[in-house]
């Protein structure tokens, strides 16, 4: 979000009123942030909260994203469907598994 506003972290910092390396620490999950601070991005980012939280719409690469992201983007994929829809998502997603894990095995 900070890169498609064409921030960097720096800017990003001076902007919401915080040392910059706050803002690498939250990337990198290493510090943990507060209401406060939060609503201190989000401002200097002139986005709504809601934005921050919406997970599928990050661009998850494979080499460069770890596995809770990974999974929080999947989430919020799933988060407003309907139960059938999981359950569809559900069941595709075992026969994936099923090919990918007997592809391991060959």
């Amino acid at each position: 979000m900070r890169k498609e506003k064409g921030l960097t972290q720096e800017a990003l910092a001076e902007k919401a009123s915080i040392h910059y390396s706050y803002i690498s620490g939250i990337k990198h999950a290493d510090r943990n942030i507060s209401l406060e601070t939060l609503e201190k991005i989000i401002d200097a980012l002139n986005v709504v909260p809601l934005e921050v939280f919406q997970f599928h719409a990050l661009d998850v690469n494979e080499q460069r994203t770890d596995r809770t992201v990974a999974l929080d983007a999947l989430n919020s994929l799933l988060v407003e469907r309907n139960t059938n829809e999981i359950l569809t998502v559900l069941r595709v997603a075992k026969e994936i598994l099923v090919a990918v894990d007997t592809a391991k095995h060959k």
